[in-house]
């Protein structure tokens, strides 16, 4: 079963077995030729023969008298001697003579030329030449049987090496795939060697060029693993950093509101501590939005969705402050987009969350749509304090959170907005906004997503 499932045994099943089929073929085709050649060979002698022995007899040189045998028995055959048999008969009837070996009874029919006879229980391949000047008619025959024999003796001739040579021709064949293969080999034994930290790139410049494909994918498979696990460490680093700071604030502020007398210092330690546990949800609830998405567990089915509606529904989940306008301009509700309605809501939603953040409770943040052909633009403005442009370039990254970061920001809204727009094939632009302070966020995003995307 091993034998079977390997890329060795595999091919040697296959070798063999063409080699063998091959080789049967041509010995097929070898005997079809041979026993036409042989036959055509024989009857030209059977031919040749009858017309020696009737020149002869015509010339009146006593032919007869010497091919004459006073013994007619017929001989037993058991090698190629005595293969042809000749009879001389007259015209009317009458066996003037015969070779030795030569069956009493006449071998031919009437006619001149070649025939197949059964005499004797036997089939005879029998050539006839009549000489009616000499009145007489010569029949040279042979044998089928002794023919078919010779045939077969050749092919067996052929054959018989064969016996030999396919257990010698398997070994060699085993051999060489053996050796091959041994690139493999080594190849196999090299990665099981390796340490689990060891990612390093397989030779692939000396590797035979059937394996050199593989030597690559696989260089590109660790190239691809060793970048997961660095940036599974960072972002674990950096998670660690965020959580530290807000879980050791609240320790500090809980310490003060337990030890303080003062109703207004309680008060507002309180208050920092539900600010606190804000941060520290809001930071829960974004890693575990950006682990999901790097393990894309997001189920990407494309739908029609309203972006009016998705809004209000985000608007719904976080209200704005009293002093907030939230304004949702009429474009929007012509706005519908066939794509994944999961990704879009959390992309929407982190910048909605982000404007919040960073409007202070105070001015407003206006949302429209403007559709081009094929293309949807979502934009969003707020009257924050904008983004400084040494630090545009650096906002998208994950934990960057900038000059003007909010006390509650974690570094990671805009870094999951854009992984969800980049899966919906679209694009994240951010610019100040040039008539006053502020944010302006495009996402353009096609308005029917490809089934195969995201």
């Amino acid at each position: 079963m091993r034998l079977a499932r390997s890329i060795r045994g595999r091919l040697f099943v296959v070798l063999v077995t063409a080699t063998v089929f091959v080789w049967l073929c041509a010995s097929a085709w070898i005997f079809l030729q041979t026993r036409r050649e042989v036959e055509h060979v024989l009857d030209t002698r059977l031919q040749e023969a009858a017309r020696m022995v009737s020149s002869l007899a015509f010339n009146g040189s006593g032919a007869t008298d010497t091919l004459a045998m006073p013994d007619n028995s017929l001989p037993q055959t058991t090698s190629y001697e005595r293969q042809l048999s000749c009879q001389i008969w007259s015209l009317d009837g009458r066996l003037m003579a015969r070779s030795s070996g030569a069956p009493s009874n006449s071998l031919g029919g009437d006619d001149d030329g070649f025939s197949d006879r059964l005499v004797d229980g036997e089939t005879w391949r029998v050539y006839a030449v009549s000489d009616p000047g000499k009145r007489i008619r010569v029949l040279v025959g042979d044998r089928l049987g002794l023919r078919e024999r010779l045939v077969s003796d050749l092919i067996l001739g052929l054959l018989w090496p064969a016996m030999f040579i396919v257990p010698l021709l398997g070994f060699l064949i085993w051999g060489i795939l053996g050796r091959g293969l041994r690139p493999l080999q080594t190849m196999a034994t090299d990665l099981k060697r390796r340490g689990v930290e060891d990612l390093s790139p397989l030779e692939v410049d000396h590797a035979p060029p059937e394996l050199a494909p593989l030597a690559s994918s696989l260089n590109g498979l660790f190239k691809r693993v060793d970048a997961v696990r660095r940036h599974e460490r960072d972002f674990t680093a950096f998670a660690a950093h965020e959580l530290r700071t807000p879980i050791a604030g609240l320790k500090v502020q809980a310490q003060v509101a337990m030890g303080t007398k003062d109703s207004s210092q309680r008060n507002a330690a309180l208050h920092n501590i539900i600010l606190s546990v804000d941060r520290i949800s809001r930071l829960s609830r974004q890693l575990l939005t950006v682990a999901r998405l790097d393990a894309q567990l997001h189920e990407d089915v494309r739908q029609e969705v309203n972006v009016l509606q998705l809004l209000s529904e985000i608007m719904a989940e976080m209200p704005a402050s009293t002093g907030l306008r939230v304004i949702l301009n009429d474009s929007l509700r012509n706005a519908t987009i066939v794509t994944s309605r999961d990704l879009l809501a959390i992309a929407l939603r982190n910048l909605h969350e982000n404007a919040l953040h960073h409007n202070n409770g105070q001015g407003a943040i206006s949302w429209k749509a403007v559709t081009s052909g094929a293309v949807v633009e979502i934009t969003i403005e707020d009257d924050g304090p904008g983004i400084p442009e040494s630090e545009m370039h650096l906002v998208k990254s994950r934990f960057f959170r900038g000059r003007h970061k909010s006390s509650s920001g974690s570094g990671l809204g805009l870094a999951i907005t854009e992984i969800a727009v980049t899966r919906l094939n679209g694009s994240l632009t951010l610019s100040n906004r040039a008539s006053k302070t502020g944010l302006r966020a495009v996402v353009r995003l096609p308005a029917n997503l490809p089934a195969d995307a995201g």
